[in-house]
Protein backbone atom coordinates (compact mmCIF):
# COMPACT_ATOMS: atom_id res chain seq x y z
CA UNK A 1 0.00 0.00 0.00
CA UNK A 2 1.11 2.99 -0.71
CA UNK A 3 2.56 5.47 2.32
CA UNK A 4 0.32 8.73 2.39
CA UNK A 5 2.24 11.35 0.72
CA UNK A 6 4.37 9.22 -1.35
CA UNK A 7 4.51 10.02 -5.06
CA UNK A 8 3.76 7.52 -7.65
CA UNK A 9 5.11 7.60 -10.57
CA UNK A 10 3.86 9.45 -13.60
CA UNK A 11 1.29 11.53 -11.42
CA UNK A 12 1.23 15.21 -10.97
CA UNK A 13 0.09 16.97 -8.53
CA UNK A 14 -1.42 14.17 -7.05
CA UNK A 15 -3.38 13.02 -10.05
CA UNK A 16 -2.97 9.87 -11.47
CA UNK A 17 -3.07 10.16 -15.67
CA UNK A 18 -5.66 7.17 -17.01
CA UNK A 19 -2.93 5.18 -18.28
CA UNK A 20 -0.89 5.13 -14.97
CA UNK A 21 -4.35 4.61 -13.44
CA UNK A 22 -5.40 1.70 -15.85
CA UNK A 23 -1.54 0.32 -15.22
CA UNK A 24 -2.09 0.74 -11.30
CA UNK A 25 -5.55 -1.73 -11.11
CA UNK A 26 -4.16 -4.09 -13.52
CA UNK A 27 -1.23 -4.65 -11.90
CA UNK A 28 -2.66 -5.09 -8.37
CA UNK A 29 -5.27 -7.32 -10.33
CA UNK A 30 -2.77 -9.50 -11.72
CA UNK A 31 -4.55 -9.19 -14.97
CA UNK A 32 -6.74 -6.21 -17.43
CA UNK A 33 -9.65 -5.85 -15.34
CA UNK A 34 -9.40 -1.81 -15.78
CA UNK A 35 -10.34 -0.08 -19.00
CA UNK A 36 -11.00 3.26 -20.58
CA UNK A 37 -14.06 2.52 -21.43
CA UNK A 38 -13.54 5.21 -24.92
CA UNK A 39 -11.14 2.77 -25.93
CA UNK A 40 -12.60 -0.79 -25.04
CA UNK A 41 -15.36 -2.00 -23.10
CA UNK A 42 -15.24 -5.42 -22.30
CA UNK A 43 -18.88 -6.22 -21.79
CA UNK A 44 -19.56 -5.14 -25.20
CA UNK A 45 -21.00 -7.49 -27.22
CA UNK A 46 -19.22 -8.11 -30.81
CA UNK A 47 -20.77 -11.45 -32.20
CA UNK A 48 -24.30 -13.03 -31.80
CA UNK A 49 -24.84 -16.72 -32.75
CA UNK A 50 -27.89 -16.92 -34.91
CA UNK A 51 -30.81 -19.00 -33.91
CA UNK A 52 -31.75 -19.96 -37.59
CA UNK A 53 -35.01 -17.84 -37.37
CA UNK A 54 -34.32 -14.60 -39.08
CA UNK A 55 -37.52 -13.03 -37.07
CA UNK A 56 -36.13 -13.94 -34.41
CA UNK A 57 -32.56 -12.68 -34.61
CA UNK A 58 -33.83 -9.55 -35.75
CA UNK A 59 -36.13 -8.77 -32.36
CA UNK A 60 -33.22 -9.63 -29.83
CA UNK A 61 -31.41 -6.39 -30.41
CA UNK A 62 -32.40 -2.80 -30.92
CA UNK A 63 -31.29 -1.46 -33.91
CA UNK A 64 -29.62 -4.21 -35.26
CA UNK A 65 -29.52 -8.52 -36.24
CA UNK A 66 -28.54 -10.29 -33.26
CA UNK A 67 -28.95 -13.42 -32.11
CA UNK A 68 -27.65 -15.39 -29.19
CA UNK A 69 -25.18 -12.83 -27.25
CA UNK A 70 -21.89 -14.17 -27.13
CA UNK A 71 -19.87 -13.40 -23.82
CA UNK A 72 -23.13 -13.48 -22.11
CA UNK A 73 -25.59 -16.11 -20.58
CA UNK A 74 -28.55 -17.06 -22.09
CA UNK A 75 -31.71 -18.78 -20.66
CA UNK A 76 -34.07 -20.59 -23.37
CA UNK A 77 -36.84 -21.88 -21.31
CA UNK A 78 -40.55 -23.41 -22.90
CA UNK A 79 -43.48 -25.41 -22.22
CA UNK A 80 -43.05 -29.22 -23.22
CA UNK A 81 -42.87 -29.91 -26.97
CA UNK A 82 -42.02 -26.28 -27.83
CA UNK A 83 -38.86 -26.88 -29.48
CA UNK A 84 -35.87 -26.38 -26.85
CA UNK A 85 -33.77 -29.13 -27.72
CA UNK A 86 -34.32 -28.36 -31.77
CA UNK A 87 -33.25 -24.95 -31.32
CA UNK A 88 -30.51 -25.66 -29.15
CA UNK A 89 -29.07 -28.18 -31.74
CA UNK A 90 -29.63 -25.17 -34.46
CA UNK A 91 -27.93 -22.94 -32.33
CA UNK A 92 -24.77 -25.01 -31.99
CA UNK A 93 -24.73 -25.97 -35.43
CA UNK A 94 -24.84 -22.11 -36.25
CA UNK A 95 -22.25 -21.90 -33.47
CA UNK A 96 -19.66 -24.49 -34.69
CA UNK A 97 -19.85 -22.95 -38.71
CA UNK A 98 -18.62 -19.72 -36.86
CA UNK A 99 -15.69 -21.81 -35.28
CA UNK A 100 -16.98 -22.01 -31.85
CA UNK A 101 -16.25 -25.30 -29.98
CA UNK A 102 -19.55 -26.57 -28.40
CA UNK A 103 -19.95 -28.74 -25.63
CA UNK A 104 -23.48 -30.28 -25.32
CA UNK A 105 -24.38 -31.01 -21.62
CA UNK A 106 -27.08 -33.29 -21.68
CA UNK A 107 -29.26 -34.54 -18.71
CA UNK A 108 -31.79 -36.00 -20.53
CA UNK A 109 -29.94 -38.69 -22.73
CA UNK A 110 -32.66 -37.77 -25.45
CA UNK A 111 -30.12 -36.13 -28.10
CA UNK A 112 -28.81 -38.44 -31.20
CA UNK A 113 -26.34 -38.49 -33.78
CA UNK A 114 -28.70 -38.47 -36.15
CA UNK A 115 -30.87 -35.86 -34.73
CA UNK A 116 -27.49 -33.69 -34.55
CA UNK A 117 -26.62 -33.57 -37.85
CA UNK A 118 -29.60 -32.98 -39.57
CA UNK A 119 -29.62 -29.77 -37.25
CA UNK A 120 -26.33 -28.94 -38.64
CA UNK A 121 -23.88 -30.09 -36.23
CA UNK A 122 -20.49 -31.43 -37.17
CA UNK A 123 -19.59 -34.38 -35.37
CA UNK A 124 -15.95 -34.76 -36.40
CA UNK A 125 -13.66 -33.14 -36.65
CA UNK A 126 -13.62 -31.22 -39.56
CA UNK A 127 -11.44 -27.70 -41.23
CA UNK A 128 -12.73 -24.33 -40.80
CA UNK A 129 -15.40 -25.79 -38.05
CA UNK A 130 -15.38 -25.78 -34.20
CA UNK A 131 -15.22 -29.10 -32.23
CA UNK A 132 -18.41 -30.71 -30.90
CA UNK A 133 -18.47 -32.64 -27.69
CA UNK A 134 -21.17 -34.33 -26.03
CA UNK A 135 -21.04 -34.60 -22.31
CA UNK A 136 -23.55 -36.39 -20.08
CA UNK A 137 -24.84 -34.01 -17.19
CA UNK A 138 -24.24 -36.11 -14.29
CA UNK A 139 -25.11 -33.30 -11.35
CA UNK A 140 -25.34 -29.42 -11.19
CA UNK A 141 -21.80 -29.39 -9.69
CA UNK A 142 -20.04 -31.44 -12.11
CA UNK A 143 -21.41 -29.31 -15.01
CA UNK A 144 -19.96 -26.13 -13.20
CA UNK A 145 -17.19 -27.29 -12.62
CA UNK A 146 -16.36 -29.06 -16.11
CA UNK A 147 -17.21 -25.39 -17.61
CA UNK A 148 -14.79 -23.84 -15.17
CA UNK A 149 -11.97 -26.23 -15.64
CA UNK A 150 -12.16 -25.69 -19.71
CA UNK A 151 -12.23 -21.71 -19.36
CA UNK A 152 -9.44 -22.26 -16.90
CA UNK A 153 -7.31 -24.04 -19.60
CA UNK A 154 -7.06 -20.93 -21.30
CA UNK A 155 -9.46 -22.32 -24.56
CA UNK A 156 -11.26 -19.50 -25.79
CA UNK A 157 -14.69 -19.12 -28.46
CA UNK A 158 -16.75 -21.76 -26.72
CA UNK A 159 -20.30 -22.22 -26.54
CA UNK A 160 -21.81 -24.37 -23.72
CA UNK A 161 -25.04 -25.86 -24.37
CA UNK A 162 -27.00 -27.17 -21.43
CA UNK A 163 -29.76 -29.28 -21.42
CA UNK A 164 -31.97 -28.79 -19.62
CA UNK A 165 -31.13 -27.63 -15.37
CA UNK A 166 -34.33 -28.68 -14.94
CA UNK A 167 -33.41 -32.09 -15.15
CA UNK A 168 -29.73 -31.68 -13.56
CA UNK A 169 -29.70 -33.22 -10.15
CA UNK A 170 -27.36 -32.36 -7.62
CA UNK A 171 -24.84 -34.61 -5.53
CA UNK A 172 -26.94 -34.55 -2.83
CA UNK A 173 -29.75 -35.19 -4.87
CA UNK A 174 -28.35 -38.13 -6.30
CA UNK A 175 -27.48 -39.48 -2.67
CA UNK A 176 -30.66 -38.46 -1.22
CA UNK A 177 -33.90 -40.32 -0.47
CA UNK A 178 -36.77 -39.73 -3.15
CA UNK A 179 -38.39 -37.32 -0.65
CA UNK A 180 -38.06 -33.70 -2.44
CA UNK A 181 -37.63 -32.15 1.17
CA UNK A 182 -34.39 -34.25 1.90
CA UNK A 183 -32.60 -31.87 -0.69
CA UNK A 184 -34.91 -28.78 -0.58
CA UNK A 185 -32.81 -25.48 -2.48
CA UNK A 186 -29.60 -27.24 -2.56
CA UNK A 187 -29.63 -26.89 -6.21
CA UNK A 188 -30.63 -22.86 -6.24
CA UNK A 189 -27.55 -22.12 -3.66
CA UNK A 190 -25.72 -24.03 -5.82
CA UNK A 191 -25.96 -22.53 -8.38
CA UNK A 192 -26.47 -18.80 -7.20
CA UNK A 193 -22.88 -20.02 -6.31
CA UNK A 194 -21.68 -21.47 -9.79
CA UNK A 195 -22.34 -18.55 -11.87
CA UNK A 196 -21.25 -15.85 -9.81
CA UNK A 197 -18.09 -17.57 -10.66
CA UNK A 198 -18.71 -18.22 -14.17
CA UNK A 199 -20.11 -15.16 -15.31
CA UNK A 200 -16.37 -13.02 -16.04
CA UNK A 201 -14.36 -16.08 -17.51
CA UNK A 202 -17.20 -17.05 -20.05
CA UNK A 203 -17.48 -13.15 -20.42
CA UNK A 204 -13.16 -12.60 -20.96
CA UNK A 205 -13.49 -16.18 -23.29
CA UNK A 206 -15.52 -15.18 -25.70
CA UNK A 207 -17.44 -17.72 -24.61
CA UNK A 208 -21.52 -18.40 -23.83
CA UNK A 209 -23.38 -20.23 -21.97
CA UNK A 210 -26.64 -21.57 -22.81
CA UNK A 211 -28.88 -22.77 -20.26
CA UNK A 212 -32.64 -25.17 -21.61
CA UNK A 213 -35.03 -24.52 -18.94
CA UNK A 214 -38.78 -25.84 -18.52
CA UNK A 215 -41.40 -23.58 -18.21
CA UNK A 216 -43.87 -24.42 -15.19
CA UNK A 217 -47.32 -23.41 -14.16
CA UNK A 218 -47.57 -20.75 -11.52
CA UNK A 219 -49.65 -22.07 -8.84
CA UNK A 220 -51.10 -19.34 -6.52
CA UNK A 221 -53.79 -18.34 -4.61
CA UNK A 222 -53.66 -14.72 -6.21
CA UNK A 223 -55.58 -14.10 -9.99
CA UNK A 224 -54.21 -10.91 -10.75
CA UNK A 225 -50.53 -13.14 -10.23
CA UNK A 226 -51.97 -16.17 -12.31
CA UNK A 227 -52.61 -13.51 -14.87
CA UNK A 228 -49.14 -11.90 -14.60
CA UNK A 229 -47.33 -14.57 -14.18
CA UNK A 230 -48.14 -18.00 -15.47
CA UNK A 231 -44.93 -19.67 -15.77
CA UNK A 232 -41.88 -20.06 -13.75
CA UNK A 233 -38.57 -21.56 -14.61
CA UNK A 234 -36.63 -23.69 -11.79
CA UNK A 235 -33.16 -23.15 -10.27
CA UNK A 236 -33.92 -20.00 -8.07
CA UNK A 237 -34.19 -16.61 -8.67
CA UNK A 238 -30.25 -16.04 -8.36
CA UNK A 239 -30.25 -17.48 -12.45
CA UNK A 240 -32.79 -14.86 -13.81
CA UNK A 241 -29.80 -11.88 -12.38
CA UNK A 242 -27.25 -13.70 -14.46
CA UNK A 243 -29.02 -14.10 -17.63
CA UNK A 244 -28.60 -11.11 -20.33
CA UNK A 245 -31.64 -12.96 -22.40
CA UNK A 246 -34.39 -14.78 -21.41
CA UNK A 247 -36.19 -16.41 -24.48
CA UNK A 248 -39.36 -18.01 -23.53
CA UNK A 249 -41.51 -20.53 -26.11
CA UNK A 250 -45.38 -21.53 -25.42
CA UNK A 251 -47.46 -23.39 -28.05
CA UNK A 252 -49.72 -21.74 -29.96
CA UNK A 253 -53.58 -22.57 -29.88
CA UNK A 254 -54.71 -21.76 -33.52
CA UNK A 255 -56.19 -24.48 -35.57
CA UNK A 256 -53.16 -24.15 -38.29
CA UNK A 257 -50.44 -23.99 -35.79
CA UNK A 258 -49.67 -27.36 -37.07
CA UNK A 259 -47.14 -28.22 -40.09
CA UNK A 260 -48.74 -31.55 -42.04
CA UNK A 261 -47.72 -33.35 -44.76
CA UNK A 262 -49.80 -33.44 -48.15
CA UNK A 263 -51.32 -36.87 -46.35
CA UNK A 264 -52.30 -34.37 -43.21
CA UNK A 265 -49.57 -36.36 -40.85
CA UNK A 266 -48.01 -33.87 -38.23
CA UNK A 267 -44.69 -33.12 -39.09
CA UNK A 268 -43.95 -30.00 -36.98
CA UNK A 269 -45.78 -27.22 -34.75
CA UNK A 270 -45.54 -23.46 -34.41
CA UNK A 271 -44.50 -21.54 -31.12
CA UNK A 272 -44.69 -18.18 -29.68
CA UNK A 273 -41.32 -16.56 -28.81
CA UNK A 274 -41.28 -14.17 -26.23
CA UNK A 275 -38.30 -12.37 -24.77
CA UNK A 276 -38.73 -12.61 -21.88
CA UNK A 277 -35.55 -10.71 -20.16
CA UNK A 278 -33.39 -8.57 -22.55
CA UNK A 279 -30.23 -5.98 -21.61
CA UNK A 280 -30.49 -4.89 -25.54
CA UNK A 281 -33.12 -2.84 -25.31
CA UNK A 282 -36.04 -5.45 -26.64
CA UNK A 283 -37.81 -6.70 -23.21
CA UNK A 284 -41.31 -8.16 -24.33
CA UNK A 285 -41.12 -8.25 -28.32
CA UNK A 286 -42.58 -11.70 -29.46
CA UNK A 287 -43.10 -13.36 -32.42
CA UNK A 288 -43.62 -17.01 -33.94
CA UNK A 289 -42.22 -19.72 -35.97
CA UNK A 290 -42.66 -23.38 -37.33
CA UNK A 291 -40.22 -26.36 -36.42
CA UNK A 292 -40.37 -28.94 -38.04
CA UNK A 293 -39.68 -32.66 -36.35
CA UNK A 294 -40.67 -35.11 -38.22
CA UNK A 295 -38.47 -36.43 -41.46
CA UNK A 296 -37.02 -32.96 -41.75
CA UNK A 297 -35.96 -31.16 -38.63
CA UNK A 298 -35.21 -27.35 -38.16
CA UNK A 299 -36.72 -24.11 -38.45
CA UNK A 300 -39.43 -23.25 -41.03
CA UNK A 301 -37.66 -19.58 -41.59
CA UNK A 302 -38.61 -18.21 -44.66
CA UNK A 303 -42.43 -19.13 -43.78
CA UNK A 304 -42.52 -16.83 -40.88
CA UNK A 305 -41.31 -13.77 -42.99
CA UNK A 306 -44.84 -13.24 -44.16
CA UNK A 307 -46.25 -12.62 -40.62
CA UNK A 308 -42.80 -10.11 -40.43
CA UNK A 309 -43.37 -7.92 -43.27
CA UNK A 310 -47.17 -8.20 -43.73
CA UNK A 311 -47.99 -5.19 -42.07
CA UNK A 312 -45.58 -3.46 -44.49
CA UNK A 313 -46.52 -0.73 -46.88
CA UNK A 314 -44.48 -2.42 -49.17
CA UNK A 315 -46.86 -5.28 -49.54
CA UNK A 316 -50.68 -5.07 -51.09
CA UNK A 317 -53.10 -7.61 -51.54
CA UNK A 318 -56.20 -8.06 -53.57
CA UNK A 319 -57.83 -11.14 -52.63
CA UNK A 320 -55.54 -14.10 -52.60
CA UNK A 321 -52.64 -12.37 -54.75
CA UNK A 322 -50.21 -9.93 -53.17
CA UNK A 323 -47.87 -7.21 -54.84
CA UNK A 324 -44.55 -6.49 -52.97
CA UNK A 325 -43.70 -3.08 -54.56
CA UNK A 326 -39.99 -1.57 -53.10
CA UNK A 327 -37.16 0.83 -54.80
CA UNK A 328 -38.47 -0.16 -58.18
CA UNK A 329 -38.56 -3.69 -57.55
CA UNK A 330 -42.43 -5.49 -57.95
CA UNK A 331 -42.89 -8.95 -57.20
CA UNK A 332 -46.49 -10.95 -57.36
CA UNK A 333 -46.94 -13.79 -55.80
CA UNK A 334 -49.72 -15.87 -53.40
CA UNK A 335 -48.99 -16.84 -49.61
CA UNK A 336 -49.14 -20.27 -50.39
CA UNK A 337 -46.06 -20.18 -52.70
CA UNK A 338 -44.54 -17.18 -50.74
CA UNK A 339 -41.96 -19.45 -48.68
CA UNK A 340 -40.44 -21.16 -51.62
CA UNK A 341 -40.20 -18.26 -53.92
CA UNK A 342 -38.47 -16.52 -50.46
CA UNK A 343 -36.02 -19.41 -50.86
CA UNK A 344 -35.19 -19.91 -54.69
CA UNK A 345 -35.61 -16.52 -56.26
CA UNK A 346 -32.59 -14.06 -54.89
CA UNK A 347 -33.84 -10.78 -55.90
CA UNK A 348 -37.06 -11.47 -53.82
CA UNK A 349 -35.42 -12.94 -51.03
CA UNK A 350 -33.15 -10.34 -50.91
CA UNK A 351 -35.98 -7.65 -50.66
CA UNK A 352 -37.97 -8.88 -48.13
CA UNK A 353 -34.52 -8.91 -46.11
CA UNK A 354 -34.45 -5.53 -46.85
CA UNK A 355 -38.35 -4.77 -45.67
CA UNK A 356 -37.06 -6.98 -42.19
CA UNK A 357 -34.20 -5.18 -41.34
CA UNK A 358 -36.45 -2.09 -41.95
CA UNK A 359 -40.04 -2.94 -40.42
CA UNK A 360 -38.65 -5.12 -37.62
CA UNK A 361 -35.24 -3.57 -36.36
CA UNK A 362 -35.44 0.25 -37.58
CA UNK A 363 -38.59 0.82 -37.45
CA UNK A 364 -38.55 -0.04 -33.29
CA UNK A 365 -35.29 1.25 -32.80
CA UNK A 366 -36.81 4.89 -33.82
CA UNK A 367 -40.18 3.76 -32.36
CA UNK A 368 -42.00 4.31 -35.49
CA UNK A 369 -46.01 3.15 -35.61
CA UNK A 370 -47.89 1.65 -32.99
CA UNK A 371 -45.98 -0.34 -30.02
CA UNK A 372 -48.43 -2.93 -29.96
CA UNK A 373 -46.83 -4.47 -33.49
CA UNK A 374 -44.10 -5.22 -31.68
CA UNK A 375 -44.90 -6.68 -28.45
CA UNK A 376 -48.07 -8.36 -29.28
CA UNK A 377 -48.59 -11.32 -31.10
CA UNK A 378 -50.57 -10.61 -33.74
CA UNK A 379 -53.43 -13.94 -33.62
CA UNK A 380 -55.58 -15.42 -36.87
CA UNK A 381 -59.23 -14.83 -36.93
CA UNK A 382 -59.46 -18.48 -37.11
CA UNK A 383 -57.64 -18.74 -33.88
Amino acid sequence: MARKGMKIAGSSGGKLSMKDKLKMINKLAGGDLAFDLKEENPTDVHDWISTSSTWLDSIICRGQKGGIPVGKVTELAGLSGTGKSYMAAQISGNAQKKGYNVYYFDSESAISSEFLEKCGCVLEESEGYGDFVYIQAQNVEFVLETIETILASGEENNLFVWDSLALTPSVADLESDFNPQSTMAVKPRILSKGLAKLLQPISNSNSTLLILNQLKDNITRSPAEALTTPYFTPGGKALIYSYSLRIWLTGRKAKDSFVVDGKGYRVGSEVKCKLEKSRFGTHGRTCNFKILWGDEVGIQDEESWFDAVSPSEYISNSGAWFILKKDGYEKKFQKANFAQMAREDKEFRKTLLDIIDEEVIMKFDKRLGEASQYYEEREEESE
